[in-house]
């Protein structure tokens, strides 16, 4: 009998070891923002919200909008600790992935704090290449993204922001991505660069499930606006409030 450990038979049915959650604490759709301290602001939107598991960064809290159980889990920064909260959610009844985050921009015209809907992200990390080919897609369910972008353009008005709607770029090194770098993806079209959305759109895709992502613009890297300033930050603060009040929305008008 073979004694090698199977990770894909692990954790069924029973609390999860990296984000410790189990079954009947979770709801069917999560909001999921990469800081575990912006898990208490989308909870700040939730009916009696609860703090359900807090393990590395890994932050989980329980609420209901308008009626509907909602959940927010952190990921973390990049796609390993991204990938590893997707399959653990999806072992304990998760079955719908909204990434709402920060993102830097790759295209002039693009603010800080502008919302920016995900039509698919260019692999450039490595732990996609684990699950799937270089030549496979990482792309979002359609019926959720193209309802977070109406929704989107119906709300940020209100909040004097852009929607930006595209393809964005996936990468494991913020430190490493040069003048030269930052030149290549532009000219690509890339709308934008953040670090987790690959993860999300191929495991959720890998084990039949559903995943889309809404950010706000934290800097600009073709125009030399920096989150490090507070103008921008300020900006971004307000894209935060709005890319989670257009999941919100999102989840209960199509019930996830």
């Amino acid at each position: 009998m073979s004694t090698i450990v199977d990770k894909s038979s692990i954790g069924l049915g029973g609390r999860q070891f990296h984000i410790g959650v189990a079954p009947g604490e979770v709801s069917t759709v999560v909001l999921m923002p990469g800081d575990p301290f912006r898990v208490p602001l989308v909870a700040e939107y939730l009916d009696d919200p609860v703090d359900v598991a807090h393990k590395r960064e890994h932050r989980t809290m329980k609420g209901t909008y308008q009626g509907r159980e909602i959940t927010v889990t952190s990921t973390g920064m990049g796609c390993p600790s991204t990938a590893i909260a997707v399959e653990e959610l999806a072992r304990v009844g998760v079955t719908s992935f909204i990434r709402v985050g920060s993102t830097g921009a790759l295209q002039e015209g693009m603010e800080p704090g502008d919302l920016v809907v995900s039509q698919g992200s260019f692999r450039n990390d490595g732990t996609t290449d684990a699950y799937v080919p270089k030549g496979y897609p990482a792309v979002p369910d359609l019926e959720i993204t193209l309802e977070l972008e109406r929704v989107a353009r119906e709300r940020a008005p209100a909040h004097d922001l852009a929607v930006h709607v595209g393809l964005n770029i996936t990468d494991d090194a913020f430190y490493a991505e040069s003048p030269e770098w930052t030149r290549q993806m532009s000219g690509l079209g890339l709308l934008n660069v953040e670090m987790e959305s690959a993860a999300m759109f191929v495991v959720a895709r890998q084990r039949g499930l559903r995943a889309a992502m809404i950010c706000a613009v934290s800097s600009n890297l073709v125009a030399g606006t920096s989150v490090y300033a507070e103008s921008a930050h300020e900006r971004l603060a307000v894209g935060w409030r709005a890319s989670i009040e257009t999941a919100l929305e999102t989840a209960v008008r199509l019930s996830l």
